[in-house]
Formats: structure tokens, C-alpha cells, sequence
């Protein structure tokens, strides 16, 4: 019998294969995938997307959310999972391995998705109370769901708002349902994770297999309903050309898809560390980014069902779509009318809570990879470091599981999604593309020009966004740009001419062989380091257009965008609930300075072996990716890590 047993559990809980340089490697590419799909799709896209559309309604939104897909999600994704396969460690080992002074980069974003998981899961509790509820002949927000929502499930007492001084809270003690389900919910995340990527690999394809299934079966049923074709209509069959020549479409669809695809929590880089080493990692990213968009487009057409069945209108006042509404408000209040309501019920919580599921364990394995790859970590057990921060974890969740917890989850996801997360994806893009290898450039052209360079293209960032707030648009972009092409032309002017020409049009003339050095050098060599892993044996290219994204175009959207928060702060600045979490968001984002300054203090996150990936290098235009991370190992076409590239091909 306990022979039996042993064997039941080794087949459901294996221990996970591993690699040639010893570390722990996923089943199969599928689980792969699977993983980090789970990563992605989540409440962000079956409840918040519909809820972004619904206020832009219309084909025309699709340009804008394309148009995102491609220049900021996509390639913010190649980076990510690129990162974590090339330096095969945490996300602090892989910007270590962009230079010693980014690890605090690395820190700032597992930080990010660590404080986002504690409650990400008391919100999974809402929707288990859902769940239990459903199992019931008549379910209990009938013709009471807002009663139920705010009154039985969150059991928050509302806050007081004086005329004058802070709001008050007068909530006090737990919520002892919420409690319970949220402990329960954690037991099954440590449960999905605490064996590593082995046990991970089996769980993901019934926490993404069944909702897909599921999904199917109630868009069926949703686009079934009377009048639901009005609903679809306002999804597809309409155009509002005048709605593009807004700024809030535009805003909306870079939102949705930052959020949506989940690159900063840090579980892509993550999960990629444990691929084979040569996996195939730009079509895994376009797969995952593209059936991200797939599940979220498609599960719309069962909101937008029930939209029309509920006879909804984007311009009615009385109607206001939110991520909570459309989940436990809209969607609930539709089935409840429904023939056999329990069943749907059952059917659609179950698909919420295991898409929340897959997320949750994604979002807390970057901590727990951090711990596991630390030099402490190395010396304990997975299950033991898994364990430690699932307790831990749980018990700052108790924060959103008490009388005012509600109010405390709204603000810390607001700050924490809205500014650190913007933020931190950000400061990953302008430290890759301004400190790898930045040691070639400084000697081809000079330290002060390059750094009057890089000084300014930052500050061209910031500048701009901050005039653009203060005194509007225009002002803003010419700030923008004139800091930066101010810049450009000072340091072109003080630079030297560099010993090694630049490739092809570049190597034309010496000006243009300086600016070739101080803007495209770091992050272009970035790429086709990463290529001498990721393309190995002809797998696909990242492309150079990759280099110019990651750059030019994906930090000053994200500079905008971060900039919209702090003037919606000032709305909240008589919160406390909103002062917390803003100083909490902050506190995080810092981490990113107090990493480039001493950038010894998260040495204690490195192993031994890697602490040194991140040392200046002068090696230019050769090909070198942290040979001490990925070893000597020649590819299929018989070329190691560290070969040599010449020159005129590092444009290629």
C-alpha cells in the first residue's frame, strides 16, 4: 500500500529533471508555455479587458491595442524570457549579468510581483465565497447583487469622508470567510509550486486546460442569449473614427496590454531560467503573447453577450464597468437569470478561481526562484524556502482579509499596477539598453560623451512627461526631444573618433560612427549576444527592429504613462488607505537607486559562481553573453558562447 502511494505521489508530484549545468529544467516546452501563459491570463483578461473595451467600443479600438501589442508588449516579453534563459537565474541574476549595478532592477520588479500576490489571493477569495454560494437551487445575489458583493462577501462598512481632515475607516477584525478561503487558496499555490518546476509542469495544464474548456462552453451559452447580439455589436460591429484622435483609447489599449501579458512581476524571466538552454525563446514569446490576446478577445464575446442580454449602453451614466463589476457584479446578475443558473454559476467561478490560481503561483515563484538561487538558498531545500514565503506571504494577506481591507487593496493596486509596475518595466528597458556593455563604448568615444548621452536620454524622459503634464502635450514632446537631441549633438561633438568602425551606413563617416556608438552600441550588442543563445541551431532571431523598440519607443510610452499617476494622486491625498500604498510603491521603486549605488548590498542574491557576470568587459563588437553563466558550450553550428563576431556583421 505505501509502495502504491509513493508511486501515485512520484507521478503527481515528480521531482524535476535537470539540465546539464545542473539546475532544474521544465518537463516538456509545452509546460513551458502552459506556465507562462498561466502567468498571463488571468482576472486581467476576462474581467478587466471587457471592461476597457466597453468605454471604447467599437472596431477602431483594435488599432490602438495592435499597435501596443507590437511595440510594447512583445518586445518588453522577448527581453524578459530572453534574460532568464541567457543568465539561466533570478531576475537579480540576470541583471547582474547586465551589469553589476542594475541588480537592484531585478530586485524592484520580484518585489513588484511578490506585493501584488498578497492580494491577488484574497481577491481569489472573493471569488471562492462565489463559488461556494453557487451551489445553491436559487443563488443568493438574486435581485440583491450588489447587497451580496459589498454586504455578505467583502463585509466592509463604508468609510467615513468628512468635509474637512482624512477619511476615516471604521472597520476593525477579519473577515473570517475571507479568511479561511484565502488560507485555503495559498495552501493550493505552495502546492502547486513547492516541488518546483517538475510539479509546476503537471499543474498548469489542468489550471489552463479546464478554463479554456470551460470558456468555450459558457461563450456558447453567452452569445446564446436574448438580445446578446446587441452586445456583440457594440464590440465589432461598430466604428468611431473620431474616439482615435483621443488620448484615452490610446491610453487604455498600452494599458491593457501591459497588464494583461504580466511582463515586470518577474515570472517570465523566472520561468525562462528553467528552460533548456537553447530553447526557442522569440517564437516562445510570440506564442504566449499572442494566445494571451487570443483568450481575451475571444472570452469578450461572452461579456459582451451578457452586456446585451443585461441591456447595457456605453453612454448610459448609470452604467460603469470595472474589473470587480464585471465579475462579481454584471456577469453574476446575468446568470442568476439564466436556465439552470447554478450551473453556470459553478461552471464560470471555477474558471475564474483556477485562472487566478495559475496566476498566483506565478507571480510568487520569482521570490521564491530569488531565495532558491541565493548563496543561503543554494544550501536549503526548495520545499523549505516555498513553505517559509507562502506563510509570509499569507500573512500579509490578512491585511486584505480584515474590515477595511477592501479600501486597502484598491490603493495598493492602484500604486503598486498603475506607477511601480510601469515604473519598474521601464527602468528594465533603459538599464538594458544603456549599461550592457556600456565599457565598449565609454573607450571607442569617451566616458563624458557617452554619459552626456545617456544622461540626457533619460532626462528627456522625464523632463518631458513633467512638462507635458504641467503645461500640456506640445510642450512636453518639445522638451522631450530637444533635451535629447541636444544631447545627441554635444556628445557627438565631444566625442572621439572611435578605434573600431561602426558597421555599414554608420561606418560612413566619423560623426556618424560616433553616434552609432553612444545611441545603438549597448542594446544592439545586447541582442546579438542574446541571439548566440536563443538562435542557436537556427531557432528564431531576435530582430534588430527589436533593438530600436526596446530603446526608442517602449520607455518613452511607459514614461507617459507613469506620468498620468501622480496628478491622480493628488484626488487621494486625503487617504490614508492611498498615502500607504503610494509611499509603498515608491519604497520599491527605489530599490532600482539603492542597487545602482551600492550594488554590493544584493550580492547576497547571487551565486558565487555568477557574481562576477556583471564586471565591466572590453570586448568590442565580439559576441560574449555571461560566459560564466552559460558555460563554453558550442551550439549546433559548432560556435561557442564566447566566440568572437566580426565587426560587419553586428547589425546582423
Amino acid at each position: 500500500m505505501a509502495a502504491a502511494f509513493k508511486k501515485v505521489y512520484k507521478y503527481l508530484a515528480p521531482d524535476a529533471a535537470k539540465e546539464d549545468d545542473g539546475r532544474d529544467k521544465w518537463p516538456s516546452r509545452a509546460s513551458f508555455i502552459l506556465a507562462a501563459m498561466g502567468g498571463a491570463v488571468g482576472l486581467g483578461n476576462l474581467l478587466r479587458y471587457p471592461s476597457v473595451v466597453f468605454a471604447n467600443n467599437g472596431l477602431q479600438w483594435f488599432i490602438p491595442y495592435f499597435i501596443a501589442l507590437f511595440f510594447l508588449g512583445i518586445p518588453v516579453l522577448i527581453l524578459e524570457i530572453s534574460l532568464g534563459q541567457a543568465y539561466r537565474g533570478s531576475v537579480v541574476v540576470a541583471f547582474n549579468g547586465i551589469h553589476k549595478h542594475t541588480k537592484g532592477v531585478g530586485l524592484a520588479v520580484i518585489m513588484t510581483g511578490f506585493a501584488v500576490a498578497t492580494y491577488y489571493v484574497p481577491i481569489l477569495s472573493w471569488i471562492m465565497h462565489y463559488f461556494r454560494s453557487s451551489f445553491r437551487a436559487t443563488l443568493p445575489w438574486t435581485g440583491r447583487g450588489e447587497d451580496f458583493y459589498l454586504l455578505d462577501v467583502i463585509a466592509n462598512p463604508d468609510p467615513i469622508t468628512p468635509e474637512t481632515g482624512y477619511v476615516q475607516y471604521p472597520g476593525r477584525g477579519l473577515v473570517g470567510e475571507t479568511v479561511g478561503w484565502c488560507a485555503f487558496m495559498w495552501f493550493l499555490v505552495w502546492l502547486s509550486m513547492y516541488k518546483g518546476v517538475g510539479m509546476t509542469g503537471r499543474v498548469v495544464y489542468v489550471t489552463m486546460g479546464v478554463p479554456v474548456v470551460i470558456m468555450i462552453i459558457i461563450l456558447g451559452r453567452s452569445v446564446s442569449l436574448e438580445n446578446a447580439r446587441q452586445g456583440i455589436l457594440l464590440y465589432v460591429g461598430e466604428w468611431h473614427s473620431e474616439k482615435l484622435g483621443r488620448g484615452q483609447i490610446w491610453q487604455a489599449a498600452a494599458g491593457q496590454i501591459f497588464f494583461s501579458i504580466g511582463v515586470g512581476f518577474g515570472y517570465f524571466t523566472s520561468y525562462a531560467s528553467y528552460n533548456s538552454r537553447f530553447a526557442n525563446t522569440v517564437q516562445d514569446s510570440l506564442i504566449i503573447a499572442f494566445s494571451n490576446s487570443a483568450y481575451e478577445v475571444i472570452a469578450a464575446f461572452a461579456v459582451f453577450g451578457v452586456i446585451g442580454f443585461l441591456g447595457y449602453e456605453p453612454g448610459d451614466p448609470s452604467v460603469s464597468l470595472s474589473t470587480f463589476t464585471v465579475g462579481f457584479l454584471t456577469y453574476p446578475l446575468a446568470i442568476a437569470e439564466m436556465p439552470g443558473a447554478p450551473v453556470w454559476a459553478v461552471l464560470f467561478f471555477l474558471t475564474l478561481a483556477l485562472l487566478g490560481l495559475s496566476s498566483a503561483f506565478a507571480l510568487v515563484e520569482s521570490f521564491v526562484t530569488l531565495i532558491c538561487d541565493s548563496q543561503l538558498g543554494q544550501r536549503t531545500s526548495r520545499t523549505l524556502i516555498s513553505t517559509t514565503v507562502i506563510v509570509i506571504a499569507f500573512l500579509l494577506s490578512l491585511l486584505y482579509c480584515s474590515s477595511f481591507g477592501f479600501y486597502l487593496l484598491d490603493a495598493v493596486d492602484t500604486w503598486i499596477n498603475n506607477l511601480c509596475l510601469v515604473f519598474v518595466v521601464w527602468a528594465e528597458c533603459v538599464a538594458a539598453s544603456t549599461f550592457y556593455r556600456y565599457k565598449d563604448a565609454v573607450i571607442q568615444v569617451g566616458g563624458i560623451a557617452y554619459w552626456i548621452h545617456s544622461f540626457g536620454y533619460i532626462l528627456s524622459m522625464v523632463l518631458g512627461v513633467a512638462v507635458g503634464q504641467a503645461a500640456g502635450p506640445p510642450a512636453g514632446a518639445g522638451v522631450g526631444f530637444g533635451i535629447f537631441i541636444v544631447s545627441n549633438v554635444v556628445a557627438v561633438v565631444l566625442g572621439k573618433s572611435p578605434m573600431t568602425p561602426a558597421p555599414r551606413f554608420f561606418g560612413k563617416t566619423p560623426w556618424l560612427s560616433k553616434l552609432w556608438w553612444l545611441a545603438f552600441y549597448p542594446v544592439n550588442q545586447l541582442r546579438r549576444d542574446l541571439n548566440l543563445i536563443v538562435a542557436a541551431g537556427n531557432k528564431w532571431r531576435i530582430p534588430v527592429a527589436w533593438s530600436i523598440i526596446i530603446r526608442y519607443i517602449t520607455p518613452p510610452i511607459l514614461a507617459i504613462i507613469v506620468s498620468f499617476a501622480y496628478p491622480a494622486f493628488y484626488k487621494q491625498r486625503q487617504d490614508p488607505l492611498h498615502i500607504a500604498a503610494f509611499m509603498m510603491a515608491h519604497l520599491i521603486m527605489i530599490i532600482t537607486a539603492v542597487g545602482f549605488i551600492v550594488p554590493r548590498w544584493f550580492d547576497v542574491f547571487i551565486p558565487l559562481e555568477k557574481l562576477h557576470d556583471g564586471a565591466d568587459m572590453y570586448t568590442p563588437t565580439h559576441g560574449m553573453v555571461a560566459a560564466h553563466s552559460m558555460g563554453a558550450h558550442d551550439d549546433e553550428k559548432g560556435h561557442g558562447v564566447g566566440d568572437k563576431v566580426s565587426p560587419s556583421t553586428s547589425l546582423t
